[in-house]
């Protein structure tokens, strides 16, 4: 059961190393991919963005209505109090309470849009900095890439350069000491040849001092010389 639990473990520790290098081999691709995944999460968050605010001015449209309402009827409640009508003052009372409460909600709801609002603007924002910011380190990171591959083709060019270059000082090398092998084999050939020929035995006898010698220039002088 042990032995299982460690070949399991061997191929999830495979697995995670495959999956970290498919992340890796792509991961410009992932990182402009997730760029336009926020993008998309931007477009929809002002939209909603678009919608609390519109619900914030409809909120304070109301309650700027319910105010005008309210003090409307507290001019009717006056005016029946006047007239001291009790029963109408009474009912408009009633109005203005329910009022009221109708305003007291509108605010509740119009400030929980603006904070929402706030928020929500805050949030684009920042999000929308982000991107700036993730797009302009994509496009330095499209750079870099695209130079470090010039860069390793140049280098890849350049060493395969080298090697040929190796290669045919090599072959020169070669081509040259086999003509020079070719070169010595000769001169060894002439001088074998010179000394199995005549011409090898009278150097021999003239370094030795026997038979024909050539005269010099001592030897006339010496000969003119001893005929005085």
């Amino acid at each position: 059961m042990g032995i299982l639990n460690k070949i399991l473990t061997a191929f999830r520790g495979g697995a995670t190393e495959v999956g970290q290098g498919i992340v890796d081999a792509n991961s410009t691709r992932i990182f402009e991919q997730e760029i336009r995944d926020a993008e998309k999460h931007l477009t929809k968050a002002k939209r909603e963005l678009t919608d609390v605010m519109a619900k914030e001015m409809q909120a304070s449209r109301e309650v700027d209505r319910l105010k005008r309402s309210i003090a409307e009827h507290e001019g009717f409640a006056t005016q029946a109090l006047e007239q001291e009508n009790e029963a109408l003052a009474l009912e408009v009372a009633e109005k203005i309470s329910q009022l009221d409460q109708e305003l007291a909600e509108q605010l509740s709801a119009n400030d929980n849009f603006s904070a929402h609002a706030a928020r929500l603007k805050e949030l684009v924002r920042k999000t929308e900095r982000q991107l700036t910011d993730y797009q302009r380190q994509l496009t330095m990171v499209k750079t870099t890439e695209s130079v470090q591959k010039a860069t390793a083709s140049i280098t890849d060019s350049f060493a395969g350069s080298n090697s040929k270059l190796l290669n045919a000082k090599d072959s020169l090398e070669r081509i040259k000491a086999r003509q020079q092998q070719f070169d010595d084999r000769l001169v060894a050939s002439e001088q074998l040849a010179d000394e199995n020929s005549d011409k090898s035995l009278h150097a021999k006898l003239a370094e030795a001092g026997i038979g024909e010698q050539k005269s010099n220039a001592n030897a006339v002088l010496d000969r003119l010389k001893a005929r005085k």
